[in-house]
């Protein structure tokens, strides 16, 4: 940017006035003189005002305030942005945190001068650069190494991690450190979990002569896998329509075990995910757990579930709580990519949902519910076990 250029002097200007109201023309004393004709017309005019030759526009001195007034109008605001974006920081009352308080003035130098920030917020100037200067804490450098490890695992999350998984994930690889540090942590770099919500249901009540047995009532406690299955059908939405995704679940380790993708809601796709389930695991014996969906009360599931020697069992009819955990994979999926993201196609869905159970969920996926394991890596540890 070009250096500004500093403003004539007082005596010129008047010596120009004065030379126009002579006769001469503000053209003619630009070719002589260094101001422009615009320039020398500007001058004209402010001195017309001054000299109450013109009623239009502001004499000098009121100029002068307007330029005092916005320039402390600014000043103000800016300050006003410097407490609203800190809010927390100072607060009446407060034991002020002067390390917290020169992060943020650090963070936000780009934005508003260093003096002003420190003065805002009640912290000396000296005191900020001697912070800057200061060697960081071997505790500083122990959270900027934890920082990084944190960005690591919650990018490899899709950014769906909050602190429980990002800690267990840093237990796995020897880090010790404690659950509210990481907290604290990912709070300082302004990141976050995402959060579950409620599913939609898409069950169509089916006959009751067909209707299974209940053989689980709610209880989903089981010892090994393949002794029970949890099914059930959610709906994708997408620029094309509705994409209808059915799964099979196994209790025990929380691996989706089959799942099945169609742009309808008829009996072929729950038999396709539980053929999938089949052809993956070979159980005997398994509970196939789903609600009274007119898919699974079909004539066609039925002979198959018999053929398989697979016993179907039913929870009641619009009852979540019921098939409570297949409804808790549905929301982990609607939260953590569903809700994230708009779908143009079927084709565009079907990619990124076979990635999420296959690439994500199945091998990497934490639980709560399993200590934090992801499914298969539970599965292993279960069968090293036995």
């Amino acid at each position: 940017m070009p250096p500004t250029r500093p403003p004539y002097p007082a005596e010129l200007k008047r010596q120009i006035i004065e030379l126009v109201r002579a006769g001469r023309s503000p053209s003619e004393l630009a070719k002589e003189f260094e101001p422009t004709a615009q320039t020398i017309q500007n001058w004209i005019r402010q001195a017309d005002r001054d000299e109450g030759l013109r009623e239009d526009g502001l004499k000098s001195d009121e100029r002068e305030e307007l330029r005092r007034l916005r320039r402390e109008n600014k000043q103000l605001r800016i300050e006003r942005e410097i407490l609203f974006k800190s809010s927390g920081l100072v607060r009446s009352g407060d034991r002020r945190e002067p390390k917290k308080i020169f992060a943020f003035v650090k963070a936000h130098q780009a934005l508003w001068p260093i003096a002003t920030q420190c003065r805002v917020l009640g912290v000396s100037l000296s005191g900020y650069y001697a912070w800057r200067t200061r060697p960081p804490s071997k505790r500083a450098k122990v959270d900027m190494d934890l920082k990084k490890q944190i960005k690591v695992f919650h990018t490899r999350s899709d950014s769906t991690y909050g602190a429980p998984r990002i800690f267990k994930d840093l237990m796995d690889m020897g880090i010790r450190v404690g659950k509210k540090r990481v907290a604290r942590l990912m709070r300082e770099m302004t990141i976050c979990g995402v959060s579950r919500r409620k599913s939609t249901r898409t069950t169509v009540k089916a006959h009751q002569d067909r209707k299974a047995p209940d053989l689980i009532k709610r209880d989903f406690t089981v010892a090994t896998v393949n002794k029970l299955w949890v099914a059930d059908i959610t709906y994708v939405p997408t620029w094309s329509g509705f994409l209808y995704l059915s799964v099979v679940v196994d209790a025990f380790s929380r691996r989706v075990v089959g799942w099945a993708m169609a742009s309808h809601l008829q009996s072929e796709l729950v038999l396709s995910a539980l053929n999938m389930a089949l052809y993956q695991r070979r159980p005997e014996d398994v509970i196939h757990h789903s609600d009274q969906g007119a898919q699974y009360t079909s004539i066609a599931f039925g002979k198959r579930c018999q053929e398989a020697g697979v016993r179907p069992s039913m929870g009641a009819a619009g009852d979540c709580y019921d098939n409570a955990l297949c409804e808790s994979f549905f929301a982990t999926l609607e939260c953590e990519l569903i809700n994230r993201r708009s779908f143009r196609t079927h084709k565009e869905a079907r990619l990124a949902i076979f990635s999420y159970i296959e690439g994500w969920y199945n091998p990497h996926r934490r639980h709560s519910s399993i200590a934090y394991h992801a499914p298969i890596a539970y599965e292993k540890l279960h069968q090293s076990q036995a």
